[in-house]
């Protein structure tokens, strides 16, 4: 069975895709598990200066992004920006090289 090219290409493409999505994941997975650690850390330690909020807060923002870019949800950026940028890209790079 010969698989053609464009067959394999979004093979690749969707591969690609499922590891962003896993990336994603592991990613609130350790999230969720150094927050926590955190919070019980804070809360025996120290209860009267609530400082895990600081990076459950930051680290939340940057999941929020990674999130909205593995999900293809980056609204001021549109849809397919990555892929305009690379054919963008691509043809000045061949008006370069002619």
């Amino acid at each position: 069975m010969k698989i053609s090219n464009n067959e394999s290409e979004k093979y690749f493409q969707a591969k690609a895709q499922v590891d962003k999505i896993k990336g994603f994941y592991r990613n609130l997975t350790a999230y969720c598990i150094v927050i926590i650690s955190l919070a019980i850390i804070n809360l025996t330690t120290s209860p009267q200066y609530l400082w895990f909020f600081w990076p459950l807060f930051w680290w939340g923002i940057g999941l929020v992004f990674h999130g909205m870019k593995v999900f293809n949800y980056m609204p001021f950026l549109g849809t397919n920006w990555e892929q305009k940028k690379i054919n963008e890209l691509m043809e000045k790079d061949k008006s370069q090289n002619r």
